[in-house]
């Protein structure tokens, strides 16, 4: 039965089926918007990113209302402020509390401040550090926005960068470019959901057969070139409209719609009932995922000078990490589909696992609505 072959695979199939649904959502970030000409800093930190520092859901209902938020106030305030902080020449800075409240961005609510910064000596702030949340989540990012008279930059903080230059200046395109590159990959990496939809569009590919004359490995190659394309190319035209403002879809509804199309495309490749034009399909809900990618950036470019920088960096940096899957995952597609037992047990039982998972978050995020 080949024990050695079906182990890893059992393995595999155990974590995607009790995968949690935080895997496949947007990823953790805070906000901070630090305006230079009235020396302000707004901070946004996510409710459910709070809950893991500050008890919260104080009746155990797995909901959150705002009387338990405002109930734990002190207890907020007290932990996001232990969380950055603001440094001039001389030391650092005191915030002086304006404005609380809750907010909302494009993947729920908020716990939301307006600080007013006063340096010693009236001296204009240089560094911003930020380490909140990167003790327990090594993938959560900072999001920052410096607002000038000149326009505005973005940058983001993370555990092995998280001090950040204020002097004016400082900012360097190439800097913006590359940091939301590297975002870019990690949040393909860290996007399950992305993860299994490229995964049941490659699979058929990696069963095309032979003696067909379409099972050669010019002919898979060239398939899978027009399935990636087809899906980045969607993918890419949806990210800029909405990175840009030009078309909003909620994102409760996208996500849904994520989980639904992966569950879709996994039946397809048993019950082809939407054609074995793959490709077709990767364009399709490559438009979807698209909208998908933008959540990340669209709270926090809209207005931003460099945001065309950041987007393009961020809309490679995927392109990046998806290729770097294909290149490390596909070959082992092609040799173990040369195995029976992969094409006749191992595979059909990996969609019924995926087709599973990803109905079980169409059904969580559809309640979410």
């Amino acid at each position: 039965m080949a024990p050695g072959l079906t182990k890893p695979w059992l393995l595999l199939l155990a974590v995607l089926l009790l995968s949690t649904p935080a895997l496949a959502h947007k990823a953790s970030d805070s906000f901070l918007y630090l305006d230079s000409g009235t020396g302000e800093l707004r901070i946004d930190v996510a409710l459910r990113d709070l809950a893991l520092l500050v008890p919260l859901d104080q009746n155990q209902d797995r909901q959150i209302t705002g009387r338990e938020v405002r109930s734990q106030r002190a207890a907020i305030t007290r932990t996001v402020e232990a969380g950055f902080e603001v440094l001039a020449r001389s030391g650092a800075c005191r915030l002086q509390g304006l404005e609380w409240g809750l907010s909302r961005h494009s993947d729920g609510r908020y716990a939301a401040a307006r600080y007013r910064i006063n340096c010693p000596a009236g001296e204009y702030p240089e560094q911003l550090r930020y380490s909140l949340l990167f003790d327990r989540d090594s993938l959560h990012r900072g999001l920052v926005r410096i607002s000038s008279d000149s326009g505005s930059t973005l940058a983001v903080l993370s555990p092995d960068r998280n001090t950040l230059q204020l002097v004016p200046g400082s900012s360097r395109p190439l800097e913006t470019f590359t940091t939301f590159l590297v975002e870019g990959v990690i949040h393909l990496l860290i996007g399950l959901d992305h993860i299994l939809f490229l995964l049941v569009l490659v699979l058929p590919v990696s069963l095309m057969a032979k003696d067909t004359g379409n099972g050669t490995a010019r002919a898979r190659i060239l398939r899978l070139a027009g399935i990636v394309t087809a899906f980045t190319v969607a993918h890419s035209i949806t990210l800029a409209l909405a990175a840009l403002d030009l078309v909003t879809l909620p994102i409760a509804w996208v996500e849904t719609v994520i989980a639904v199309s992966i569950a879709v495309a996994a039946v397809n490749v048993i019950w082809p009932v939407l054609g074995q034009k793959t490709w077709k399909l990767a364009f399709a809900f490559g438009l979807i995922h698209g909208f998908g990618f933008a959540s990340v950036l669209g709270d926090l470019t809209n207005g931003v000078s460099d945001m065309a920088l950041a987007l393009a960096g961020f809309n490679l940096g995927v392109e990046v990490g998806q290729l770097g899957l294909l290149a490390l995952g596909f070959p082992v597609l092609y040799l173990l589909s040369r195995w029976q037992l992969y094409q006749r047990a191992v595979v059909p039982v990996l969609l019924l696992a995926v087709v599973s998972t990803s109905l079980v978050w169409a059904a969580e995020r559809a309640a979410a609505i």
